[in-house]
């Protein structure tokens, strides 16, 4: 059965080497995420072959199990330069695609992005991806007569061109969206982690028009063997939701699942997920703490180093705890608190709801905001400036004394201080009226 992201298909054979015990697991679930049905797979330990990433009598070997399956493509865990790409086509059976990590995550995306921006970076990542390689297998002379009549080289990289400056205008647009946003008052918390986290689950336990039971049936994190058959990527873009959290308004945005050894020009692809958790005034790093502790280790590094040091109070969530008994979480929690980038540490299990409204209590604590308080003339014009007030953070406190209202303003700083104008200025109108 293929998987919901299908932008190939068909069968393949894996190929894996590592300088220690080869794990094909990541690469297999990352190929029945792209729809194919893995038959085959070599993996090998020894030194890297510059010419091939593997041994080449290895990749002879992969190529003539390629042969017996019939299989549609070789799938390898890692990336292939231009120049080992070619080499490897060459002894492959014709016929046969050749994917490498990269290619084959490309694909996945290219697949699932919904949005225009993403539809843009996608297409990008992989025409930068395959510009070296259509050279590298371009015979040069075949190149050099072309180039004066035009060539597909030259054509991806007009391509390549137009998509920045199309990108460049999309990231205008969104750059004056979060400003807009946040002079509305709306604080941006971004949720962050490896795929199939948790991250979605949690979106829609935090969000205030989304809830656990609305999430559909065959979703991973509400099956009981999720632990072990969770699908990749079932986020391909960010999405962004509303939430109240200690009556502040907040918007949510759960971001691309991040995943261990792309390139960096498709890592620059999720721009928006990068840019969301850098905007952020809190981020929750969400973390499956049903891997084993080795695995947790690792998925955390990969994403700490792809979030590249966040400006934000930076959370980490240990999602599913109600999978590991108090001595595994205990152990988790110490290893994860040890690193100095993180604000704090704490404990949930999204499907089940627990530990979620600490979570919220804490979300609240991070944001950052401060406190007006004052005194108007109760009439129309105060009235509006407390419904101003009322979509842009949060009024505490009234107190109506006869010919004046007393209240407090909690809000981020920035719309404090615009409160604290108006406020001045129906001040200042009040007295000219008076004198």
């Amino acid at each position: 059965m293929q998987s919901r992201h299908s932008p190939q298909g068909g069968t393949a054979v894996v190929a894996a080497r590592h300088t220690d015990e080869p794990d094909t697991t990541e690469i297999r679930r990352l190929a029945d995420a792209a729809g194919y049905e893995v038959v085959a797979e070599h993996t090998q330990r020894t030194p890297e072959d510059a010419g091939y990433a593997m041994g080449r009598g290895k990749v002879e070997r992969v190529a003539a199990t390629a042969a017996d399956h019939d299989a549609d493509a070789v799938v390898y865990d890692g990336g292939l330069t231009p120049g080992q790409y070619s080499n490897w086509v060459e002894l492959l059976p014709p016929g046969t695609d050749l994917l490498d990590r990269y290619r084959l995550v490309l694909g996945i995306f290219a697949e699932g992005a919904a949005d225009r921006a993403a539809q843009l970076q996608v297409e990008l990542a992989t025409l930068r991806y395959r510009l070296p390689r259509l050279r590298q297998v371009t015979e040069e002379s075949l190149l050099n007569r072309a180039t004066e009549k035009g060539s597909v080289v030259l054509d991806v990289e007009d391509r390549i061109d137009r998509l920045h400056d199309e990108l460049r205008a999309v990231s205008d647009r969104a750059e004056r969206r979060r400003v807009e946003r946040r002079e509305r008052g709306f604080d941006p918390v971004a949720i962050a982690g490896y795929t199939n986290a948790g991250k979605s689950t949690l979106l829609h336990r935090l969000a205030d028009d989304l809830s656990v039971g609305a999430l559909d049936e065959g979703h991973p994190d509400l099956d009981e063997t999720a632990a072990v058959e969770d699908r990749l990527f079932e986020t391909l873009e960010t999405t962004t939701r509303r939430a109240t959290i200690g009556g502040r308004r907040v918007l949510l945005t759960d971001t691309v699942g991040l995943v261990d050894a792309l390139p960096h020009d498709l890592v620059a692809s999720f721009s928006a997920t990068l840019d969301a958790v850098a905007d952020a005034d809190v981020g929750l790093l969400v973390v499956d703490a049903s891997d084993t502790l080795d695995e947790v280790r690792e998925k955390r590094r990969v994403s700490l180093a792809e979030l590249d040091d966040p400006r934000c109070e930076l959370l980490v969530v240990l999602n599913k705890c109600d999978l590991l008994t108090e001595e595994e979480l205990a152990a988790r929690r110490e290893d994860v608190a040890e690193l100095d980038r993180v604000d704090d540490v704490l404990a949930v299990s999204a499907v089940e709801g627990t530990g979620v409204e600490t979570l919220r209590d804490r979300i609240g604590d991070a944001l950052p905001g401060e406190t007006l308080r004052a005194e108007l003339p109760n009439g129309g014009e105060t009235e509006s400036f407390l419904a101003w007030a009322h979509d842009h953070g949060t009024v505490t406190d009234r107190e109506y004394t006869g010919e004046t209202i007393r209240f407090g303003f909690e809000a981020r700083p920035g719309v404090v201080e615009r409160a604290r104008s108006r406020v001045d200025d129906l001040r200042e109108g009040t007295a000219d009226r008076s004198s």
